[in-house]
């Protein structure tokens, strides 16, 4: 592993020793490199009592983000949802400038990028607005749930910011609880993995591997679009944010890893993002920083 990642990677321990990975192996196989973030809530606000989120933090650690994914060379950046988020008293004009704010800096990057929806997005304004102010590369307007192909990959971004009576969330209107993958989306993603033949990796803000423990933080009907993933035999990874402790299931031959939130915590040492690197024989690593640990994804 080249020492400027060594710099910001966690250390790993499993079973008490530490675990060694074939990283100059999967470096010079690696079909394709992805940088992630997620959760970053970005507003002009300090944390309230018992809430450990320091949004006004956050553009600084997007920064910090964004440079070390220059320096990295990924092949695109994504960030999971939750970009922004809005004043104690919401206020739509400010909440639009953080948006504006930190799409400026997440356009920094050297490379494609792209946005996944959460449910702070459509805090103080509407799902348009949000699209209205923020480029996804590759498309000429941006768009909610999409797919796209690069280097031998296929994949899916899918947005749940709906009611459970189909209605799309709205200026705060929406229960967090009540998240929801739509019949006419649902649709859309089974013609879509009937369509590639690639490897599919697929984003989305709150969870789809639901128990008993997490339901709270899943898409309701996230059994059904487990079953639209399976079918399809196409989809090998599974990855999430909203959940800001971060997680790691496999349900039926599908990982589903959840991303740790930047949010969470002062300072950078407090920040939280990733690189997924992929090869051919679709063996997968990802390389943590800060908050976020380095591990295989089985």
């Amino acid at each position: 592993m080249k020492r400027r990642a060594f710099i910001y990677t966690s250390s790993i321990i499993i079973g008490g020793a530490p675990f060694n990975f074939s990283w100059n192996k999967l470096s010079k196989k690696h079909n394709i490199r992805i940088g992630l973030i997620t959760d970053l809530h970005f507003a002009d606000r300090i944390p309230g009592e018992g809430n450990n989120r320091y949004y006004n933090q956050s553009l600084t650690k997007l920064s910090e983000c964004v440079s070390v994914m220059n320096e990295e060379k990924v092949d695109f950046l994504i960030q999971l949802g939750d970009f922004k988020d809005q004043d104690e008293v919401p206020n739509e004009k400010k909440t639009l400038k953080y948006l504006s704010a930190m799409e400026k800096e997440f356009s920094r990057f050297n490379g494609a990028k792209y946005h996944v929806l959460g449910n702070h997005d459509h805090d103080s304004i509407s799902k348009r607005q949000f699209l209205k102010n923020v480029s996804i590369s590759g498309f000429k307007e941006a768009k909610n749930f999409y797919s796209f192909d690069k280097n031998d990959f296929h994949f899916i971004v899918l947005d749940a910011n709906y009611t459970s009576q189909g209605m799309e969330y709205d200026h705060g209107n929406f229960d967090w609880k009540d998240a929801n993958i739509p019949a006419n989306q649902l649709l859309w993603l089974e013609k879509d993995l009937e369509k590639t033949q690639l490897p599919t990796v697929v984003f989305v803000h709150q969870r789809l591997d639901e128990n008993e423990s997490n339901a709270a933080y899943c898409v309701n009907n996230s059994g059904v679009v487990r079953s639209v993933l399976e079918k399809s035999e196409k989809v090998i990874l599974v990855l999430q944010g909203h959940y800001h402790e971060g997680d790691n299931n496999k349900i039926n031959s599908i990982t589903y890893f959840t991303l740790k939130a930047a949010v969470e915590g002062p300072g950078l040492e407090n920040n939280s993002f990733a690189i997924l690197d992929i090869n051919s024989d679709l063996e997968m690593v990802l390389t943590g920083f800060k908050k976020e640990k380095s591990l295989p994804i089985e």
